[in-house]
């Protein structure tokens, strides 16, 4: 049996996003690897705006080690995506986002996105201003 589509319901913060022309694919609907774009965005405007992360000074950015789409129905332009936003999973050094890809306007879910961040990988982290991977960094832990 499949698992129930997620609805509406099931976010508590959705953030609209315009289509572009160039979204479009020659099929006459929104590329494929542009839902990871709106992903991207709702994540990060909502942990910038609500969380506090600021991308130009943070020494320590999360690393993104799993990601998937589902595709449920296409989207054309010139729609206004909603993405919604939940966790689905909070650990100590991880989290993972789980991203609704609505049309403005309509129920149906057109896409599930899921996304999965880790502060670390086996030790190693991100310094940002010397954009090179340090192993285990004092200053990072």
């Amino acid at each position: 049996m499949a698992d129930a589509l997620p609805t509406r319901a099931d976010y508590g913060y959705f953030l609209p996003i315009q289509t572009r022309w160039n979204d479009m694919d020659r099929y006459g609907h929104v590329n494929n690897m542009v839902y990871y774009g709106y992903m991207d965005t709702v994540v990060t405007e909502f942990i910038s705006t609500h969380g506090g992360l600021d991308t130009a000074s943070s020494p320590v950015v999360g690393l993104v080690i799993e990601s998937l789409c589902r595709y449920q129905r296409p989207i054309s332009f010139p729609s206004i995506v909603e993405a919604g936003l939940r966790v689905g999973k909070l650990g100590n050094s991880s989290v993972r986002y789980e991203v609704g890809i609505f049309v403005q306007g309509e129920d149906e879910i057109a896409a599930t996105v899921r996304l999965c961040i880790r502060e670390g990988v086996d030790n190693i982290k991100l310094n940002i201003s010397g954009d090179v991977f340090m192993p285990n960094a004092d200053s990072f832990s």
